[in-house]
């Protein structure tokens, strides 16, 4: 690429790991520039993301690598796009209705992606997630433009993983992998833009995304369990990895809907909740767990318009289907969706993080802004119906 002044883009604690030390070493011994950059905040924050803009303006980069997980990646993207554009405003790029969601029209700087968790696909896609503080809501930014110019994915690099993020991320992989799968088909979106740079990053879902989507899927039944139970199994890991990156490439062009929608508030309205094995110094309900947790209450909900897939992706995760009544897709998707969260202890729904009946309309309130992936559900939903999502999700066993 001919960088000569790199941003290595991280986080505290992977500062310290072999994933960064290798990518410092190789810069250091092939006489490339660069700039460190660890102060990543996981789960990032618009505040976060302006204080990484500006390290990245002031340092003129010509190339940008990120190691770390979604958080990181996501952090650079937004680096590498605002220093490229230094006068736009922060919200020109934010998704709509929350930012301006303007297309980008400005060449980035290569970025090399290097994943350290499985996880977000971040080294795949367009888009880049945060917390907006100001109304304590996740949004992002989505274009094309903002993808990795590259994606080193090594399952090597993901072994410094603890037990709860191995699942977590996991979750995450499960959701964009199901989501994309029963998302609403590409030729049902509308309206069509009057001009292609108008066109979404999230597709509806397509026969190319559908191969990745249910080979990840396929992945995940077999190997997150076997991932999270033991660290040291290499083949697990590896293969969650993939998948990861799998169902990004899935999830990244036809999009996700109502777990991810609704996950956003569920992650940006946390009281006190501070997960375990994350080592973080505010309350964090990591993404991948705000995501899986409405699963069974969302897939039970949206399986009345795609019953066949919803069928198809239960008996991938492992439901016996043969007798199975088509009109009983949602019920047999969701039961199997618990039975897999109960096998690896995860919370018994949102009251076991914190969430309570009293917190249900701010919970919608911060969903209905979330229409990027929320209009993508093949479902339409009303107030009443997200109400009814998040009450059926306060308990799950």
């Amino acid at each position: 690429m001919g960088a000569k002044n790199v941003c290595l883009m991280t986080d505290k604690n992977l500062s310290h790991l072999p994933p960064v030390q290798v990518v410092m070493d190789s810069l250091v011994k092939n006489g490339i520039t660069f700039e460190l950059y660890d102060n990543v905040r996981v789960e990032p924050t618009d505040t976060s993301f302006m204080d990484a803009i500006e390290f990245a303006k002031r340092g003129a980069f010509d190339a940008y690598v990120a190691v770390g997980g979604g958080s990181t990646m996501d952090t650079c993207k937004a680096a590498n796009l605002y220093a490229s554009n230094p006068q736009s405003e922060f919200l020109d790029y934010v998704n709509a209705p929350i930012g301006k969601g303007k297309p980008v029209s400005v060449p980035l700087k290569p970025l090399i992606a290097v994943p350290t968790t499985s996880g977000t696909g971040s080294e795949t896609t367009g888009v880049a997630i945060f917390d907006y503080e100001h109304l304590k809501v996740k949004t992002g930014i989505a274009s094309r433009a903002i993808k990795p110019t590259l994606g080193l994915v090594d399952p090597l690099h993901t072994l410094h993983m603890p037990g709860q993020v191995v699942a977590n991320s996991g979750f995450d992989v499960l959701c964009h992998a199901l989501e994309s799968y029963t998302a609403l088909p590409y030729h049902m979106r509308s309206p069509c833009p009057s001009n292609p740079i108008s066109r979404p990053a999230y597709q509806g879902s397509n026969p190319i995304s559908d191969i990745w989507s249910v080979q990840a899927l396929r992945i995940v039944a077999k190997y997150l369990k076997r991932a999270v139970r033991n660290p040291d199994d290499l083949e697990a890991r590896s293969n969650m990895h993939l998948a990861s990156a799998f169902a990004g490439i899935g999830f990244g062009n036809a999009g996700v809907h109502l777990c991810h929608g609704m996950s956003y508030p569920i992650s940006g309205l946390v009281k006190t909740y501070k997960a375990k094995d994350y080592n973080v110094d505010h309350p964090l309900v990591p993404h991948g767990l705000s995501v899986v947790l409405t699963s069974p209450a969302v897939f039970t909900f949206t399986a009345k318009m795609f019953p066949e897939r919803h069928l198809e992706t239960a008996e991938i995760l492992g439901a016996d289907t043969r007798t199975a009544k088509i009109q009983d897709a949602g019920p047999v998707l969701a039961d199997t969706l618990r039975k897999f969260l109960f096998d690896l202890n995860v919370d018994n729904g949102l009251a076991a993080i914190g969430y309570s009946k009293a917190d249900i309309p701010a919970l919608v309130k911060g969903t209905l802004p979330q229409e990027r992936v929320t209009k993508l559900a093949p479902r339409p939903q009303s107030e009443e119906d997200l109400s009814a999502l998040f009450e059926a999700s306060m308990k799950l066993y």
